[in-house]
């Protein structure tokens, strides 16, 4: 579940560069947004199972992925492309540096907006919780409504920092925010549960 949480760091910023349309209005929501999503059911499962402390250890431990990427990705920006690249697939060439190039509004943003808005979100979940352990309708709905605030945070701060000045971002930072707080209700509840499921019966021989 950690080595998952670790690629959806790193792969969520990847996917942000595209914003997909949320048919059939003209509303978009950039596609990093799938792999959030699973980020913030795993931080949920670690501490619904065990605490908000490892939970929070966990979020910042997902900088070393993201961290090393990053540079990764600089030096290879940097290195020169084969003089096969050059010559016989120079559209590609372009494409790669093109892309990748301009991820950097990407990369500054994607770690504002995952601390700020995991952080909120194991505080809320756990908050919610109480003293008690609660039901399965109880651990849905506190997935749901701490995943729902988190979210729609996420979406102003990372929107804002990867996009602004680029383009227009009214229908983008409104699709975002609707597709997250709707997934958060629809999806997110079913994730954590079966997350916590999961953990439980692959930790059952320690038990």
């Amino acid at each position: 579940m950690l080595l998952l949480y670790g690629g959806m760091t790193v792969v969520a910023g990847v996917l942000a560069y595209k914003q997909v349309q949320l048919y059939p209005t003209e509303l978009a929501v950039e596609a990093g947004i799938f792999a959030f999503l699973i980020l913030v059911v795993i931080s949920s499962t670690v501490t619904q199972l065990f605490g908000q402390q490892l939970a929070n250890r966990i979020v910042f431990w997902g900088f070393v992925p993201l961290g090393v990427s990053s540079l990764l990705m600089t030096l290879v920006l940097a290195l020169p492309a084969s003089p096969e690249m050059i010559q016989f697939r120079p559209e590609d060439l372009t494409a790669f540096e093109r892309v990748h190039s301009q991820l950097w509004r990407v990369w500054l943003a994607g770690p504002a907006a995952y601390l700020v808005s995991l952080l909120l979100n194991i505080w809320i979940f756990n908050k919610l919780r109480g003293s008690g352990e609660g039901s399965t309708v109880g651990l849905m709905l506190r997935g749901a409504v701490a995943s729902a605030l988190s979210q729609a945070i996420d979406s102003v701060i990372f929107i804002t920092l990867a996009f602004y000045g680029e383009f227009d971002i009214t229908d983008l930072l409104i699709g975002q925010v609707l597709a997250k707080v709707a997934l958060s209700f629809v999806l997110v509840p079913f994730l954590i549960t079966g997350g916590v499921a999961l953990a439980r019966w692959l930790d059952r021989d320690r038990a």
